[in-house]
């Protein structure tokens, strides 16, 4: 359910060679397609497609393609000028949500004019609008006007838009080229052209859309954007990772993850990856590097337990003081990558546990290329896991019930540990009897009383507790039933209600509760991202919405209350999604001590990693943050690391933000 990874239908992020763009027009070397085709693959699904027919200047998209129940179905129409750019626009149908979409960019009087379900406002005709809910196709429009214009174009609503080439190889019978363009994101977004600069693909290893006959170059444009990514964060790393023999921390506000108390005038002294002594009176070492954090708190290295990493993930969690993450579904070759890079250091990012993602075949299957439909498959699929040193198994909601408890026994015989959303036809309880560990999402566990929804494939799973989800009583002999059950068998609850909370609570066009304290941070077009909204909501049913997203933060006090183990996991933005997270464990009752032990030592705990991590001890692994303010005092201080200590690595945490373009 992660919305945020949407994004990479539109744009592959991948790094640059650093050319400089083609400074001319580009030459037509063959008649103009009227038509062209494209597919959208997701895992291994055919789940959309594109269709672009050009008039002229004029182009007309349709687009659409299916995530599990969700997903967009847009009609759009644009019409170029001489130099490229859009001077009008209409985009009308439904966005990821299924909320209706009706964007208009129209010219006159010499400006432009914009209208979204979130904005609206003018600007000047030179400048290129960047759609909120346009195709595919508007990444290859834009990048053949950066480079009919000199490589920058202003953005409309705010930004700047550059260009550079990346690489270029051979697809079939295209040659194709990958250009990078900034202002995006967080980091540059790829996009393929072919030899007329028309729109080929984009790729990644989560999902890519491309011509129609060419899937089978899918591979090979993926492995051309995951290096251009590998160039440019082994520069980053090499920029700004610290690496000293010894690392001094005086006069610190020390937080004692095991007794949750706070030590004052601590220093912590670290050699190599190693803590070697936490005290008053320490000696310091000669070759240390110093660092002063009077007035500061520290803290261990927080943990993220529900991931699914791209490249930008890495230093965002870094800067934002997150050490150590679980992986709950990736593409295998990129994230087992991935986490070696990490541990070796060419990359910024923290330290991966990787669970393996299991799910049944069907029109609602998750992005995956490991679909299992008998004992067989799962048992290739969890022996390839485990020979790869996988932690962990995620269920998913296509998997067939009767196949669970084959899961979980085969799955635990191999020392793995396994959790994931409650399988359709299945309760919330029926999976804590086949051998759950834990249940990701705290939507699947109110689902539990709402037994009439059985089918958690679809947008139902989101859409029921909307509705219904208010009117639950967490005070009944049927939820104590149920808290029963999780403390007996010593069930795990991963919550997620950061993602819940716009999803549940937000309105287009108003900056969500849990962005507000990051939009004036991040990118221009970054934050246009948080001001599309949730679900479909109106007078109706808003007050519905927001009761069930409060039932979510009262599930989480009632889980505290019966002592169930919860920990801290996102599925969203990194870094930044999980202050917000612990935010609302706040809000739902837990003393801030207890927030920041169940994120950190509470962790460790859950996945056994507790003798090598999780607190701030002599002889553990040096993972740790320092904070400006005190997050005992105010949980929401979570939010100011200054510096990030990862395995003896030093990072400033302001530099890494720097570079992702946060201020």
């Amino acid at each position: 359910m992660q919305i945020r990874r949407i994004a990479a239908v539109f744009a592959v992020f991948a790094a640059c060679a650093h050319q400089q763009p083609d400074q001319q027009t580009p030459q037509q070397t063959q008649p103009r397609e009227a038509v062209r085709k494209y597919v959208m693959v997701m895992g291994a699904n055919r789940a959309g497609t594109q269709t672009v027919t050009e008039n002229g200047d004029t182009y007309t998209v349709d687009f659409e393609y299916n995530d599990r129940g969700r997903g967009p179905k847009t009609h759009t129409v644009l019409t170029l000028d001489a130099r490229g750019v859009p001077v009008s626009e209409t985009t009308t149908g439904n966005d990821y949500l299924k909320v209706p979409v009706d964007e208009r960019l129209t010219s006159s009087d010499g400006a432009l004019h914009y209208k979204n379900n979130a904005e609206h406002g003018d600007g000047a005709p030179a400048a290129y609008y960047a759609s909120m809910y346009g195709p595919p196709e508007e990444l290859g429009l834009l990048a053949r006007a950066l480079l009919q214009n000199g490589g920058h174009l202003k953005l409309l609503p705010a930004g700047e838009a550059t260009i550079e080439k990346a690489a270029t190889l051979e697809a079939g019978d295209q040659t194709v080229t990958l250009y990078e363009i900034g202002g995006l994101g967080f980091t540059p977004t790829g996009v393929w052209l072919d030899r007329d600069n028309r729109f080929f693909a984009s790729a990644s290893s989560w999902s890519s859309v491309i011509r129609e006959g060419y899937e089978s170059s899918i591979p090979k444009l993926i492995a051309a954007s995951d290096e251009a990514d590998r160039k440019r964060g082994e520069e980053m790393a090499k920029r700004l990772t610290r690496r000293p023999s010894a690392i001094a921390i005086t006069n610190a506000r020390l937080f004692d993850s095991e007794t949750m108390q706070t030590i004052p005038n601590t220093t912590i002294i670290v050699r190599g990856d190693r803590i070697v002594s936490v005290g008053p009176n320490a000696e310091i070492p000669s070759d240390a590097q110093r660092i002063d954090a009077a007035g500061k708190t520290v803290i261990p290295g927080l943990w993220d337990m529900h991931v699914h990493l791209s490249d930008i993930d890495g230093p965002l969690n870094i800067a934002s003081g997150v050490t150590n993450v679980r992986d709950l579904a990736n593409d295998i070759d990129y994230v087992t990558g991935l986490r070696q890079r990490y541990a070796d250091g060419s990359l910024i990012g923290p330290r991966v546990l990787l669970a393996g993602f299991l799910d049944g075949p069907g029109p609602y299957a998750g992005p995956t290329k490991v679909l299992v439909d008998s004992e067989d498959d799962i048992r290739k699929a969890i022996d390839r896991y485990a020979s790869l040193g996988y932690v962990q198994i995620k269920i998913y909601s296509s998997i067939r019930p009767e196949l669970v408890p084959f899961i979980t026994k085969y799955a635990h015989s191999k020392g793995l540990r396994v959790s994931g959303h409650i399988p359709a036809f299945m309760r919330a309880e029926d999976a804590v009897r086949e051998g759950y560990d834990e249940i990701q999402h705290a939507n699947f566990v109110l689902l539990n009383f709402l037994p009439d929804v059985k089918d958690t494939r679809t947008p139902l799973r989101f859409t029921a507790i909307g509705d219904r989800g208010g009117s639950i009583d967490l005070n009944s002999d049927e939820a104590k039933k149920l808290f029963d059950l999780l403390v007996e068998h010593k069930t795990v609850i991963d919550p997620t209600l950061a993602t819940f909370e716009p999803m549940f609570t937000a309105k287009a066009g108003v900056m969500p509760a849990g962005a507000q304290p990051i939009a004036d941070r991040l990118p221009p077009q970054v934050v246009r991202g948080y001001l599309t909204g949730g679900l479909p909501m109106d007078a109706t049913n808003e007050a519905r919405y927001h009761a069930g997203f409060a039932k979510m933060v009262e599930l989480v006090h009632a889980l505290h209350e019966h002592h169930i183990p919860i920990v801290a996991g996102t599925d969203a933005l990194a870094g930044f999604t999980l202050h917000r997270e612990l935010e609302l464990y706040h809000d739902a009752g837990i003393p801030n001590a207890e927030i920041l032990q169940l994120a950190t030592l509470g962790a460790a705990r859950v996945m056994g990693r507790d003798k090598e991590l999780g607190s701030v001890t002599p002889g553990k692994i040096a993972d740790l943050v320092v904070i400006d303010g005190d997050p005992i005092a105010n949980i929401s201080d979570v939010r100011k690391p200054v510096w990030v200590v990862k395995g003896g690595l030093l990072f400033d945490s302001k530099e890494v933000y720097a570079a992702l373009g946060v201020h």
